[in-house]
């Protein structure tokens, strides 16, 4: 079984990807949905993300209150590092068990989905990388019609490495400028050449 990592910048479009990746039977894992998992009500990540940021960022539901800790560590990047040391090694543990799943299942090809791949040096675990890109004003508008302030796009770019440096070091490049139809193209060509 092939595995291809599949990264690139926020509101860049690795969620429309992944769904094109899906449509063509190729079984995806988000670890943006692996880190909303571990950080559900009574998981340990909450409880050790309580403590190490305290009782400010759990609602009195039990929630994570992410706006609170976004508050906290896209501000200060000691902080960040804190929250990536009790996330990272959980989610990678999770992404990693369900490829062995996979293998267990004989798919051909899968796709794991990881916004910081390059950054958490995780490229060794995948027989190719791609990168969804598209243009800095692209990604604002896209950023700001989720309802993103200017700040919160500024502080989290400034947390990634710069697309550029994504785009250069994987081994496909998807340009999401397009239209959807051209973004699927795009994917399939990829999965020729798989």
């Amino acid at each position: 079984m092939k595995v291809f990592g599949l990264t690139g910048g926020m509101g860049m479009g690795k969620s429309m990807a992944a769904r094109f990746f899906r449509e063509h039977g190729v079984p995806v894992v988000d670890t943006d949905e692996l880190a909303r998992q571990l950080v559900e009500p009574g998981r340990p990540a909450l409880a050790e993300i309580q403590e190490v940021f305290g009782e400010s960022v759990v609602a009195p539901g039990g929630q994570l209150r992410r706006d609170a800790l976004a508050q906290i560590v896209f501000t200060d990047p000691a902080a960040r590092q804190r929250l990536e040391t009790i996330l990272h090694p959980r989610i990678r543990e999770s992404w990693l068990a369900q490829i062995e799943a996979w293998r267990g299942e004989n798919h051909a090809l899968a796709v794991v989905v990881i916004p910081l791949l390059f950054e958490t040096k995780a490229e060794p675990y995948f027989d190719k990388t791609i990168c969804i890109a598209c243009s800095a004003a692209n990604q604002r508008h896209r950023l700001l019609e989720r309802g993103w302030t200017p700040d919160q796009i500024q502080r989290r770019m400034a947390a990634q490495s710069p697309v550029g440096q994504k785009m250069a070091r994987a081994d496909f490049v998807v340009w999401t400028d397009g239209l959807p139809e051209v973004h699927a193209q795009q994917i399939e060509r990829i999965l020729a050449q798989g």
